[in-house]
């Protein structure tokens, strides 16, 4: 058995409508806060739609939830510095999300021109707004194995350099190059998903393709994910759990243009906590799942427990979302890690 504090997720996708009211139960049994992104069509934008999303939320929670969604806005080139006040101000907004357009799903609506953008990242530098980084490029002349790395030296390197004070988390790190980036710039943090510490990028072709497994940033290469892992295991408060679970039907990833995405909100505990044990360091888990990542956004720690029981589980095959099946990750297959109790937050 392993009892941490009780963990929260800075990444989640939870929706809206009716697949809003069927995955998030998920996060909020497992988590006391997580960090939601803004990508919905059509996306969250300002303060004002952040508030009323954040609802949407609370609405659709189990009864007798304890869950808080923290919000984020979507940074696009019409964003104004007055925004950033007002999300500052909010006590609900924590972060700006940028995505370079068409980046990911429903990024349509992205950063085109950042040159666009500075005042806002001034603003939020002044204030001490958090960006939220997708960190790719979007250039079809580069390989998608490579956008992230890219990203890094053509874009992420500028914005560290015009604005040294600005607090950056690169979401959903992949590649030991933002690894490193992130550890030689201390005002920097990372989240990491499950699925880039368990698996590699072999999975998504082993005997067929694997549609299930297809998220963006791509599925790296076995030396990234050993660098991951080490970073995740490391003890550094400045990487920190972010599952980026992204729910879509069945019929939108089992698709001739199949959507990017892994859902892993149903078992996101139990997942960090085998990644964490292959390599014997669970007496680390706890930092990375419920301390790094409340500090570097100034929350307070949480003050309930989550127990882990090493028992064995079989993951459904599918959970509804709506009136279509969703197939989580590791879908018919064995987990050693189940969450057997979640004690009340004091």
């Amino acid at each position: 058995m392993l009892t941490l504090a009780t963990p929260d997720d800075w990444h989640v996708h939870l929706r809206d409508g009716e697949a809003l009211r069927h995955v998030v139960a998920h996060t909020a049994a497992g988590f006391a806060r997580a960090m939601v992104m803004p990508n919905l069509k059509p996306p969250v934008r300002t303060t004002q739609e952040a508030i009323q999303y954040r609802s949407r939320i609370l609405a659709a929670l189990p009864a007798g939830s304890q869950f808080q969604p923290l919000m984020t806005i979507y940074l696009t080139d019409s964003t104004e510095p007055d925004e950033i006040n007002r999300a500052k101000a909010s006590d609900v907004v924590f972060g700006v999300k940028y995505y370079p357009a068409g980046a990911t799903y429903n990024s349509d609506a992205g950063v085109r021109r950042l040159n666009a953008d500075m005042k806002v990242l001034a603003r939020m530098e002044e204030v001490g707004m958090t960006l939220q980084v997708h960190g790719e490029v979007t250039d079809s002349s580069v390989d998608p194995f490579d956008r992230e790395a890219v990203f890094i030296d053509t874009v992420l390197s500028d914005i560290v350099r015009r604005f040294p004070s600005l607090r950056i988390v690169f979401e959903h790190a992949t590649t030991r190059e933002a690894v490193q980036f992130v550890q030689d710039h201390p005002q920097l943090a990372a989240t990491l998903t499950p699925q880039h510490l368990l698996l590699s990028r072999s999975a998504m072709f082993d005997r067929g393709i694997r549609p299930h497994l297809y998220c963006l940033p791509i599925l790296k290469r076995e030396s990234h994910r050993q660098a991951l892992l080490a970073a995740a295991t490391s003890g550094s408060p400045q990487f920190f759990l972010g599952t980026d679970s992204a729910p879509h039907a069945q019929s939108a990833k089992e698709s001739a243009c199949g959507c990017a995405g892994v859902y892993s909100a149903h078992a996101a505990l139990p997942l960090y906590a085998e990644a964490f044990a292959s390599v014997g360091r669970l007496d680390r888990l706890e930092g990375f799942a419920s301390h790094f990542g409340a500090d570097y956004y100034g929350l307070p720690r949480n003050t309930g427990t989550v127990t882990l029981t090493q028992e064995d589980w079989i993951v459904p095959e599918h959970y509804s979302l709506g009136t279509q099946p969703l197939v989580p990750f590791r879908a018919g297959e064995t987990l050693a890690w189940r969450v057997t109790s979640v004690g009340e937050t004091v």
